[in-house]
């Protein structure tokens, strides 16, 4: 045989066949996966010569482009890949495509120093990526040609842990990869234009060289008398589509793009199209031991599903502008799953199938940038442009608070962005924490709030009564986060939060106060000790309170308490079992109704429906259900009759 018809065949050099059946059936967990890594080679090889013409520029001699061409013949369910990059020669293809887990990139890299290597974008480290491509191929023909070499090879084999050598004939340096679809389902979607089109423009679409894509047309069915005439009449292949020109944004000097591509691009990475730019952005680059790029949005409106924490989060992992995942959840804490945008890093390690990130150093460093950047654009946003962040508070606010929850890193800057209603400037407009300590009263210690489950019962509570008597400015927290925040949100520039609800409010009493206090004590403790009787079963205790102003009595918790939101909210979440707290029922002594009972006491009347309709107004006045409505109607009813 002359040596152009020689054919070598020899087993994979690992000599374990099931390496290789598990690499193909159990490292990938996408099929189409196999496209996006045999661009990635090409890729890799397009910047080998590019990179070695430096020095040897008649490797470029033909003038050829760096290019990749992809080619789906639906007919013949095929597809091809094609570069004029770097190629390979028969030693080139026993090392890297005959022993397994091999990179020639990466022994490529291993080979460069210094500025060298970090001038050369090399995608593929681990040498398996080819393989991906036995998920879905019958069999893969690779004929390559080295650069400044005329022989060319053909590679050969079905995945089946052998494979075969020979040589054979090629126009210029470059490789083609040819790809036989299995006779499956699953394998003959790839020999579809649109799905393989697709594939490339989800992970390739920022890839630095141009990919084209061809795709052959099926014949058009005809009569046998029209194909007679049309004997010699081949498939022609449409003309080849650019798929990728777009620039990566991101890689961009932040000084050279202009708010609109900004906002252009924000469209296209978040996927809303409503019209609703977003309300901020951050674009940066890092530069050092690890190198990576970042632009990141924030929404100007709450994403579809976003307010459920196991929803899917928004950034989009590249490696060396390589789509590698969609929502990628370690690159952000949960309480900022609502941030779109793009993190593309050159030495992010990933698992060997590059669907897993290694839980590393790097990994920290990059979450660690990106909440930083996300919450200095947020703080920028809330200074310069107050209007714009209030609308986005209305909108997100409850899903930053949950960064209360099992983080101390970063609340110092969740503190800044709280913004709240309140008893001064109402429910339409919000305060932030600095500008509430700005105008508390000289006199006044702590930080006071109310929860409960809507502004309009919030502003309407009787414990508000004496707050306002006083100047005294009270938050107001009606979403369901804010109790389970509060859990975090211990103080403020050395000010402690009060729960006005929660134990014996001192208010600052003067010294007269807190002597009437004492005196209406005394005065009322026999009616206090026959409410008490009466409502054992709920009521822990009932004193006398000068927090009520209109009000005859309210409900309170002792400090250590649930509060009843919270017990309100718990319940809505199932947890029934729950042993309830006893409460404090508070009273007015210079309310009429409390002093017409007083006097009924001091006469040795019953009390007789009042205490029920006492109990059941200060739980109507929190928002609570009432344990029996009925027997509530009842009593007033009786007591209006």
């Amino acid at each position: 045989m002359s040596k152009k018809e020689q054919v070598e065949k020899h087993e994979f050099q690992t000599e374990v066949r099931e390496l290789l059946q598990l690499m193909i059936h159990s490292l990938y967990s996408n099929p189409e996966i196999f496209v996006r890594e045999l661009i990635s080679n090409a890729a890799d090889a397009l910047d080998k010569v590019r990179f070695e013409s430096i020095s040897n520029p008649d490797l470029l001699k033909d003038n050829s482009e760096l290019r990749i061409d992809v080619q789906v013949d639906e007919d013949k369910k095929q597809v091809v890949i094609e570069d004029t990059g770097i190629g390979m020669n028969h030693q080139d293809l026993m090392e890297n495509l005959g022993t397994i887990a091999r990179s020639g990139t990466k022994h490529f890299l291993k080979n460069l120093s210094g500025d060298a290597k970090k001038d050369v974008n090399l995608i593929g480290q681990f040498g398996v990526g080819f393989y991906s491509v036995f998920m879905v191929a019958a069999k893969v023909e690779v004929i390559t040609r080295k650069a400044g070499e005329s022989e060319a090879w053909a590679w050969t084999s079905e995945g089946t842990g052998e494979f075969s050598i020979s040589s054979t004939e090629k126009d210029g340096r470059g490789t083609r990869i040819v790809v036989h679809l299995k006779d499956d389902d699953d394998s003959k979607e790839f020999a579809s234009s649109w799905r393989v089109r697709s594939i490339i423009q989800k992970y390739s679409e920022f890839v630095t060289h141009p990919i084209y894509l061809e795709t052959i047309e099926k014949p058009e069915e005809k009569s046998a008398e029209e194909d007679k005439k049309d004997d010699d009449v081949v498939d022609v292949p449409a003309g080849p589509e650019r798929l990728n020109e777009k620039p990566a944004l991101w890689r961009r000097n932040p000084n050279e793009v202009e708010a609109e591509q900004y906002q252009e691009f924000y469209s296209n990475v978040s996927g809303d199209y409503s019209g609703s730019p977003a309300a901020t952005y951050s674009h940066s680059h890092i530069e050092g031991i690890n190198e990576y790029w970042s632009l990141i949005y924030v929404p100007s409106k709450a994403p579809f599903g976003i307010f459920h924490s196991d929803r899917s989060h928004g950034l989009k992992l590249y490696v060396k502008r390589v789509f590698i995942m969609d929502d990628c959840k370690d690159l952000l804490p949960p309480w900022l799953r609502f941030v779109r945008g793009v993190i593309d890093s050159e030495d992010l390690p990933l698992n060997v199938s590059r669907e897993i990130l290694q839980n590393n150093r790097i990994i920290n460093n990059i979450k660690n940038h990106v909440t930083k950047k996300t919450l200095e654009s947020l703080q920028s946003l809330a200074d310069d442009k107050p209007e714009e962040y209030a609308e986005f508070w209305k909108e997100l606010g409850s899903i930053l608070k949950e960064g209360f929850h099992m983080n101390w890193e970063w609340l110092d800057e969740l503190k800044s962005l709280l913004r709240f209603n309140s008893t001064v400037v109402g429910t339409d407009k919000l305060t932030s924490l600095k500008d509430y300590v700005s105008r508390m009263r000289d006199e006044q210690k702590d930080i006071y709030y109310i929860t409960g489950e809507n502004l309009t019962t919030l502003e309407a509570s009787p414990h508000l009564e004496a707050f306002k008597a006083k100047g005294f400015e009270v938050l107001y927290m009606a979403d369901p986060i804010d109790e389970f925040m509060m859990g975090g949100l211990q103080d403020f520039e050395g000010k402690s939060f009060k729960d006005i609800s929660r134990g014996d409010i001192a208010l600052e009493k003067t010294a007269e106060e807190e002597a009437s206090e004492k005196e209406s004590q005394n005065e009322y403790s026999e009616l206090c000790a026959a409410l008490q009787k009466a409502l054992d079963e709920d009521i822990e205790t009932v004193r006398v309170t000068t927090r009520l102003k209109d009000s005859a009595c309210v409900l309170t918790n002792k400090e250590d308490a649930m509060s009843a939101h919270m017990e309100r909210l718990m319940t809505q979440m199932g947890q029934n079992n729950m042993p309830k707290s006893k409460r404090i029922l508070e009273i007015n002594p210079n309310h009429a109704i409390n002093k017409k009972l007083l006097e009924k006491v001091k006469a040795k009347e019953d009390l007789g429906d009042w205490p029920t309709v006492l109990m059941g107004q200060a739980l109507l006045a929190e928002g609570s259900p009432l344990p029996n409505p009925g027997l509530y109607v009842q009593a007033v009813t009786k007591l209006l009759s």
